[in-house]
């Protein structure tokens, strides 16, 4: 059962008499500490009638009762240290950006799940928003005007400080007072030679999360292993060949460290490293979707923490969105898996969430968890993240015997917030989006979940280039942008969350429609473009084995490592079919792509010296068309040129004019954003 959310006036009054009747601080957060304030740190008449915005940087601290059964899931917090009233204590970095007058803004905080512990959400919906991590500008200021409160807060107690990254602070679990060792797992793939690696480093990882020491620095402990490709044997690396060491500074066997390694003849960016090490230590991660509950709940019921500070946003707030985008995408996921969705008292935490570019889930709640690491074709490929449930309505998957849905736990507690999950296209060469939608063995699509909607954004990778480039991989990179569709449908969402409405209809690749298929070049329609190799290769998915301690309906517990691949136990992975020109022809299929300037995937391949033709990374491709007919013919090009799609500039801007006016009236473009693109056509230099 999806929760009801009344009228913004009539709950704000409803939470304002709630709030006078309760003198003491809710959802376990013990004490607000606010460091810094900007008072207006920007806005003004840009922003329309909310006006001047005020920034609020500090710390929250709070506690966990590990006798509460809302707890029990949290792995290891049986074995963290209590305080004098049995509680286990955290802390996070807070970052608010609030309405100077609350009461002008749209009583609604927007949640947004730090990356790695970076800032995204304002980057991502205000265009020309600047400053990064510690904004200073908030360029076309669209959710200011919409009346967002932002806030922002720690999650990911191994994401390490610097940078203005936000960082949560919890306590390391012991046995009986003695130290936890266990074995782990490091990956290493550098896209330049090196000679030193953190132990924590990663394709998406290194110097800016903490590493788990080693227990000796003794290598033949250890073993350390290389491969070209992820599906190659492992060729063990002689002990005498690396050191737990650093060699930035000094040559090999360089400094002893206890969390770095130091490589002889250094890392090659042609292979894949594989270290397994015993590590000591481990840090209650867990605690970091807690946090994120008690936090919320707090900033919107409370009106004072334990000591009478007052919640900087009392009385002011009738509602709460999340988004989190990639990694962060699926920490929401994952939240809501294991049920912390409801607060303390029984309450929803948030209301509506767009986890963007996630399809599956984040190993946070593992002892010795590596949850900055993702899980690519070629890149960290055997980290847990790609266990079932993948769906959101309830499922009975086969292969790995087991019946659940992501929902299951919030619809026991009638606390399931209204959902908008939008992807790119590499979540389905990359990610396995297909499993979210269908099947495990891709026979029948699942019927679709109440209160949920989910959009592919046609044609898109998973974070659209400024500037198209190759860098390691053979094509160019994909520009087409998804930000006006995201800007749309989370007006949508707040609409469906706050007020009933209901949002647009999904716009996914499906089997009935027979948009979504195999990758193999006939299965997919894929042209055959001159220069362009193909091959079909994608992120296959088989069932994992993580030893008997890691619960894989919960993606919760201790990992075995090295984990072992079950035989036979593979799921069908399915992308959505591309059309003459190689484009998805299901999704949502922005102006760009229905007035394209040439091939726009999710999929691009390494080039030679990094694995050559494994996938690369999360970057798709953009292939040109040719100006001219007599430039394609010379090239061989089976796609139409420019000229003979649009034939002048005044034609190309008249075909984004009419592929903007339908998105405008089903609610996927804002009449603003389709002004924005029309003009930007006019200013360009296609066909001038």
């Amino acid at each position: 059962m999806l929760r009801a959310f009344p009228r913004a006036a009539g709950f704000l009054g409803a939470a304002i008499v709630w709030i006078g009747l309760a003198p003491e601080a809710e959802a376990r957060i013990t004490r607000i500490e606010i460091t810094r304030v900007e008072a207006p740190t920007f806005g003004g008449a840009s922003f329309g009638a909310v006006g001047q915005y005020d920034k609020l940087v500090g710390r929250a601290f709070g506690e966990v009762d590990p006798r509460d059964p809302d707890n029990a899931v949290i792995e290891d917090l049986a074995l963290a240290p209590r305080n004098a009233r049995g509680m286990v204590e955290y802390a996070m970095d807070i970052y608010l950006l609030k309405p100077h007058d609350l009461a002008l803004g749209n009583g609604t905080i927007l949640w947004d799940a730090v990356n790695r512990g970076n800032k995204v959400a304002l980057a991502l919906f205000n265009m020309g928003a600047v400053g990064g991590n510690e904004p200073t500008g908030a360029g076309d200021g669209f959710l200011q005007q919409q009346g967002y409160t932002l806030v922002w807060s720690g999650w990911q107690p191994d994401v390490a400080p610097g940078g203005g990254r936000l960082t949560m602070t919890v306590p390391v679990a012991h046995q009986g007072g003695a130290e936890i060792t266990g074995v782990v797992r490091g990956e290493y793939i550098v896209t330049a030679p090196a000679t030193t690696q953190n132990l924590s480093s990663g394709s998406f990882t290194g110097l800016t999360h903490r590493s788990y020491e080693t227990v000796s620095l003794d290598t033949t402990r250890a073993q350390l292993t290389r491969r070209v490709k992820e599906t190659d044997a492992r060729i063990a690396v002689p002990a005498t060949d690396w050191a737990f060491a650093d060699c930035t500074t000094a040559p090999f066997p360089g400094t002893p460290s206890t969390t770095q390694i130091c490589l002889r003849d250094g890392f090659s960016p042609n292979f894949i490293y594989e270290l397994l090490y015993t590590a000591k230590n481990p840090t209650v991660l867990g605690l970091g979707f807690a946090a994120t509950r008690d936090l919320v709940s707090f900033l919107r019921h409370a009106a004072h923490d334990d000591a009478g500070q007052p919640n900087p946003l009392a009385g002011g707030i009738r509602a709460a969105l999340a988004h989190g985008t990639s990694q962060a995408g699926r920490y929401l996921r994952t939240f809501l898996l294991l049920g912390f969705n409801q607060d303390d008292r029984h309450r929803a935490v948030f209301d509506g969430m767009n986890p963007h570019l996630a399809s599956q889930l984040l190993p946070l709640n593992v002892r010795f968890g590596q949850p900055g690491r993702a899980y690519g074709q070629h890149e960290d490929h055997l980290y847990p993240a790609a266990e079932p449930p993948f769906s959101y309505p309830r499922t009975r998957d086969s292969i790995a015997r087991q019946t659940a849905g992501l929902l299951d736990a919030c619809l026991r507690t009638h606390s399931c917030p209204r959902i908008v999950h939008t992807v790119s296209a590499t979540e389905y060469w990359q990610g396995r989006m297909s499993l979210d939608t269908t099947d495990e063995r891709g026979r029948f699509d699942l019927e679709a979940a109440p209160g949920v909607r989910m959009f592919l954004f046609a044609s898109t990778q998973h974070v659209p280039a400024a500037v198209p480039a190759a860098g390691i991989c053979q094509q160019l990179s994909n520009p087409n942008p998804y930000q006006q569709g995201l800007r749309a449908l989370l007006v949508a969402l707040r609409d469906w969350a706050v007020h009933g409405r209901e949002p647009p209809a999904s716009r996914i690749p499906t089997l009935r429609g027979h948009t979504l298929v195999a990758s193999d070049q006939d299965s997919l329609g894929w042209p055959g473009i001159p220069g362009v190799r193909f091959t079909g290769v994608l992120d296959k998915l088989q069932l994992v084995d993580f030893g008997r301690q890691f619960d894989v309906d919960r993606e919760t517990g201790i990992v075995a490592e090295p984990p072992r691949l079950v035989p036979g136990a593979d799921y069908a992975v399915l992308v959505p079919r591309v059309d003459a020109d190689g484009n998805d022809v299901a999704g949502l299929r922005s102006v760009t792509l229905q007035a394209p300037l040439g091939t726009y995937t999710g999929w691009n391949l390494r080039r030679a010296g990094f694995a050559e033709d494994e996938q690369c990374g999360l970057t798709g491709s953009f292939i040109p068309f040719a100006r001219t007919k007599a430039e394609r013919d010379v090239r061989g090009d089976p796609r139409r040129s420019l000229e003979e799609r649009y034939g002048d500039h005044a034609g190309y801007v008249a075909a984004v004019r009419a592929a903007a006016q339908p998105l405008v009236a089903e609610r996927l473009l804002l009449p603003a954003d389709a002004d924005l693109l029309i003009a930007q056509a006019q200013a360009s230099s296609v066909l001038p």
